[in-house]
């Protein structure tokens, strides 16, 4: 996520924005920012939180698939956890298409190799959407084949041991999202996580053999100039 460029004066579209905790912090940066989401109820939870720092966001309902924006409207595409739930060949057409020439794609998605992971998937579908299904290398394939400028970070491979803290020591209720437990309690694991990453940091790139059985990863594209 270091490769954001400077956020001042740029056009950002926070993509399935969500409660629109990532617009507002590229608002709060300087950016002039569109938010679109699925989820009505989710766009006003974003205007609300935009109103309370002070920041506007350029809010609309629509899918993935069918973006209101004309083309080369955006420098940045930005989605957290939104392309597991889409249809990707049509949004990375849409995002494509709204991506100015040059412009750049960030994505944060869940990856379907660590039996782990899925042994807890499974363990907790009542709190997932039937929707929902973790970037495989094959979709990874039909970005590239779009975007051949497409790069891939891995992360959260020894920090997963967090997850099996929660589920085998404190007994933790699957019916409820554990990354968020880290976010809502991050003081108390605060030291566990930090020297679970550092073990990530220094790990995963000696030995990237271990990568695909991390949880997530970012992929990063840029649109070719015309």
């Amino acid at each position: 996520m270091s490769q954001i460029d400077e956020l001042a004066g740029k056009r950002i579209l926070d993509l399935g924005c969500g409660s629109g905790e990532s617009g507002v912090y590229f608002a709060k940066q300087g950016a002039e920012v569109s938010a679109c989401d699925i989820s009505p109820q989710f766009i006003e939870v974003a205007k609300q939180l935009a109103n309370h720092h002070s920041v506007s966001l350029d809010t609309v309902v629509c899918p993935a698939e069918t973006l209101p924006y004309p083309d080369d409207s955006f420098d940045i595409v930005f989605a957290n956890g939104v392309l597991h739930h889409v249809d990707i060949p049509l949004a990375m057409e849409e995002i494509r298409r709204v991506l100015k020439p040059r412009g750049k794609g960030f994505f944060v998605e869940p990856l379907p190799y660590n039996p782990v992971i899925n042994i807890y998937r499974w363990i907790a579908k009542e709190v997932r959407t039937p929707d929902e299904k973790p970037l495989t290398f094959t979709d990874i394939g039909t970005i590239r084949k779009r975007f051949p400028k497409t790069h891939v970070e891995y992360f959260w491979f020894f920090t997963l041991g967090v997850f099996l803290y929660f589920f085998l020591i404190e007994r933790a209720s699957t019916s409820e999202r554990y990354w968020k437990k880290i976010l809502y309690e991050a003081d108390k694991y605060k030291a566990m996580f930090s020297f679970l990453k550092k073990l990530d940091d220094v790990i995963l790139p000696a030995l990237p053999l271990l990568k695909p059985l991390c949880w997530n990863m970012v992929i990063q594209i840029q649109k070719n100039e015309k």
